[in-house]
């Protein structure tokens, strides 16, 4: 699990920054909840931008069995279905920056800024994030949360799925 660590800067520690641009972020959290199944696997997961007409804008990450021997883990991406159909059909895996392993149940937290790809290249708009699951012996989920980018203020939205994912929720600020 990733942890994020928040410095405070107050007085005179923060005036050599003054003046200085703060990148716009956004943070997704996504809640794998824990079923009471006999046989349980972790879900493959992918994350992504679309437009509101629901055209692919990027994938922010895709999570899988990369420890599968000869990278057989990434022929069962394709039961990632929508994601699957509008862009992992196109990507080749590992992905640097976007591939990772999958996750267990709990909540997961993933952040991005405007630093660097594929925020700081996204025009602004409305938005929706995609999370979608896939499990072997489970079933699929597709979660859609609207945003607007890039914020003009601080901002939080979130869905929540119905079994194969819990609460997503997309928090963006200045």
């Amino acid at each position: 699990m990733r942890r994020l660590i928040a410095v405070t800067l107050t007085g005179m520690a923060a005036a050599p920054f003054a003046g200085h641009a703060v990148a716009a972020e956004m943070t997704v959290n996504v809640e794998i909840p824990r079923l009471d199944v006999a046989e349980y696997n972790r879900p493959y997961l992918a994350i992504w931008i679309e437009h509101a007409d629901q055209t692919p804008v990027s994938t922010l990450s895709v999570w899988y069995d990369q420890h599968k021997r000869n990278g057989e883990g990434t022929k069962w991406l394709k039961d990632l279905r929508q994601w699957w159909r509008k862009a992992g059909h196109d990507m080749q895996f590992p992905v640097d920056g976007v591939s990772g392993a999958t996750h267990a149940p709990g909540q997961q937290s993933l952040t991005f800024s405007d630093a660097a790809a594929p925020l700081g290249k996204l025009p602004a708009g409305d938005y929706q994030l995609v999370v979608e699951a896939a499990r072997e012996s489970g079933g699929r989920e597709l979660v859609r949360v609207p945003f607007h980018w890039p914020p003009a203020a601080a901002a939080n939205t979130q869905a929540k799925g119905d079994h194969e994912l819990g609460s997503i929720g997309v928090s963006v600020k200045p």
